[in-house]
């Protein structure tokens, strides 16, 4: 026989349940329909809801709730919006869009949504779901950086070292190796689990940077997440919120989680695309206001906690190699460093096109020691130095010995080039990197 208090307890449990509960389910009618943009009068909406809209042929079309204009709620269209009339039933499922995650997602590809694209299906009977727009971690609970993160690409590891738990961007125009790059880093680094972003790529370039980037090796322990770019901005925008998400989990199961993003440009110009359709002044370039702040709080997501760390490498897409343009410029003054590649650079054909001087990591003091410091500053300086002097060395304008620094460049240049130049398929080790490069600067004296 239940005791008298445990019965107390229990029907007191299930009023609280039945008050709580949401016994009705809310549907209303589409008043207008422009574009992607959809109109409804829905009680009890909130910002981030996920809704479905039935159509013509009784199919579900995914939107959420972006905004509101009075009474009326703005939805926009996760995915097109055929067969949807003029009063199509709406209804809300009253909460926001969330994916399934798991080891499961290991060597997948999936849409923003935890669809699976690759043909096969995903196993989530044992799945955890999470929020896609989940917070940044508390700032004062974040850890602070004090391990290097090997990437097993030479120039990044030796002059640009990072840190685990550090944001980094990848900043080139079209063209100039930041796929083969990504793909480089997801094979030979020390995470346990890449999650790679995939954002208004090209159809074709999917199953490339599958098998010819990543390769079999880099599959086994990569999730990949994808929406190209013919598929409606929002699912754009929503696929760097969901990589992350993934990240998230990851990270709280005390992995170290790369995050490699392609391109956060590209994701930008959705932002452009869902701000104006909902009626946001544009400002610089178009872009609304609202979406630097948004790319202020996706970026923060990643980063080190007391389970585990995120780093993060962004791809930047330079508009007409253009380092001025407002998603280049906001972007690079949220992360710890930036990474840019030369065209001039890959024309000369020295991959990866990784303009050293031109980039910088903001860690690199704090997880490096000071003989790390030491040979990498030499070289940078030597860099430097015959930077300076290229035009006198290439017209023969320099006389050898008129300045010993100059001299020690001319000799030193071959060597550094061939140190900085690496093949696709080259596997190195941060201690041989390391070791090679304070071996190279022992006898330099500036």
């Amino acid at each position: 026989m239940i005791p008298e208090d445990k019965l107390i307890e229990t029907r007191t449990r299930i009023r609280e349940v039945l008050y709580n509960a949401d016994l009705y389910k809310y549907k209303g009618r589409v008043s207008k329909l422009q574009g992607l943009t959809v109109e409804a009068q829905l009680p009890k909406l909130k910002i981030g809801d996920l809704c479905f809209i039935e159509s013509m042929d009784g199919e579900p079309k995914a939107a959420e709730v972006v905004a509101f204009k009075g009474d009326t709620a703005q939805m926009l269209l996760l995915y097109d919006g055929a067969g949807i009339y003029q009063g199509s039933w709406v209804t809300t499922t009253g909460a926001p869009i969330t994916v399934p995650v798991g080891d499961f997602l290991l060597g997948r590809l999936i849409s923003p949504l935890g669809e699976p694209m690759d043909g096969r299906p995903l196993d989530t009977s044992k799945a955890q779901y999470v929020n896609v727009e989940g917070p940044p971690p508390d700032p004062l609970a974040r850890p602070i950086i004090k391990h290097k993160f090997f990437t097993g690409v030479r120039a990044v590891d030796s002059l640009l070292t990072m840190g685990a738990g550090q944001r980094m961007g990848l900043f080139a125009g079209s063209g100039v190796g930041k796929s083969t790059m990504l793909g480089m880093i997801a094979r030979n680094s020390e995470a346990d689990v890449n999650v790679v972003a995939l954002i208004g790529e090209r159809g074709r370039e999917v199953k490339e940077f599958m098998e010819n980037s990543l390769g079999e090796e880099g599959m086994r322990r990569s999730v990949l997440v994808c929406a190209t770019g013919d598929q409606p901005p929002l699912l754009r925008m929503k696929c760097l919120q969901t990589a992350t998400a993934i990240c998230e989990y990851f990270r709280d199961q005390g992995k170290k989680v790369f995050l490699m993003t392609d391109t956060v440009t590209r994701c930008a110009m959705s932002g452009r695309e869902v701000g104006l359709a909902i009626g946001e002044p544009p400002t610089m370039k178009g872009y609304p206001p609202s979406i630097f702040s948004w790319l202020q709080k996706v970026l923060e997501r990643s980063g080190v906690t007391d389970k585990g760390s995120i780093t993060a490498l962004y791809t930047v897409l330079m508009e007409g190699d253009d380092i001025n343009d407002p998603v280049v410029d906001t972007v690079r003054g949220i992360i710890d460093g930036h990474i840019f590649l030369s065209r001039k650079i890959a024309a000369q054909n020295r991959y990866p096109a990784i303009d050293v001087l031109g980039s910088v990591s903001r860690l690199f003091t704090e997880i490096c020691d000071p003989e790390h410091m030491k040979a990498a500053g030499k070289m940078r300086e030597l860099m430097a130095v015959y930077q300076d002097a290229r035009d006198l060395i290439d017209v023969g304008a320099y006389e050898h010995g008129s300045n010993p620094k100059i001299d020690m460049a001319i000799r030193m240049m071959p060597e550094i080039d061939n140190f900085l130049r690496q093949r696709i398929d080259d596997q190195v080790s941060m201690e041989s990197t390391l070791e090679r490069l304070k071996e190279m600067m022992t006898e330099v004296q500036l």
